[in-house]
């Protein structure tokens, strides 16, 4: 169980012995979303900016399931806290904490979506990469091909965030919690995606110069479709033909 105080250490959620109810709560001169599940997750979501500090407490009576966070620091802050290196434009996220299925009282809170700055091209100029070869050639070559259900798009600087909810995976050559975020390096909705919809995924995983950010990038190229019977009948043969670490050698080509 969590608890959060302001910064004059006054409990906002979860103190003096009370428990507080999962919803929205204005804290810091912004709004925070507290939702928890009955004992197996739960999640503190502040968007910010906050106007003073938030402490977080967390009272463990079994084995540390682990905590993940991420945050975003102000372009004139970012050298005092990390140095001469290039700053990140997005912090990096897995949502070890949250639940294989959205309770449907916060549907709202997780399909939020920002307008896209002016003069981007229209989604049904993007480019379209499918077919048998093209879902083959992906497959072999991406780090993760697996189904996921849409649940909100936000778009941050020069990149949107798909927030999605992992149904199905097929390969995943590193660890994929039950939710992820998968980055797109434009704001062109491309590729186009409708939120609460099934899609199969290609993508790969993104690491960049510093080692401080780790994250799925899905880019304009990546083999994206919507999820269909059908489609997961193609993609089963697939993975004979290529395992978590590439593509299978013929026997006579073994060691």
């Amino acid at each position: 169980m969590g608890s959060l105080q302001n910064g004059r250490s006054q409990f906002v959620i979860n103190g003096n012995w009370k428990i507080s109810v999962p919803g929205e709560y204005n804290v810091a001169g912004t709004k925070l979303v507290y939702r928890r599940s009955a004992d197996t997750w739960e999640s503190f979501e502040v968007p910010g900016p906050t106007q003073e500090d938030l402490h977080l407490m967390v009272l463990a009576t079994d084995r540390n399931p682990g905590i993940e966070y991420e945050y975003w620091l102000p372009p004139d802050q970012y050298a005092l806290y990390h140095g001469r290196r290039s700053p990140l434009r997005q912090a990096h996220h897995t949502a070890s904490y949250l639940p294989w299925n959205q309770p449907t009282t916060s549907a709202t809170t997780t399909t939020t979506t920002t307008r896209p700055p002016p003069n981007t091209p229209h989604p049904h100029w993007c480019k379209t990469f499918k077919g048998r070869r093209e879902r083959q050639r992906q497959y072999c070559q991406k780090d993760f091909v697996f189904r996921a259900r849409v649940l909100g798009k936000l778009y941050r600087g020069e990149e949107t965030r798909y927030d999605v909810q992992i149904i199905h995976t097929y390969r995943n050559r590193f660890r994929l919690e039950h939710r992820e975020f998968l980055w797109v390096p434009n704001v062109c909705d491309c590729p186009n995606l409708d939120i609460g919809k099934q899609y199969i995924f290609m993508v790969r995983r993104h690491i960049n110069y510093e080692h401080t950010l780790n994250r799925i990038l899905l880019e304009e190229e990546s083999y994206v479709v919507p999820y269909r019977p059908r489609e997961d009948e193609l993609l089963r043969p697939l993975e004979r033909l290529c395992s978590n670490r590439g593509p299978k050698q013929p026997a006579e080509l073994r060691g």
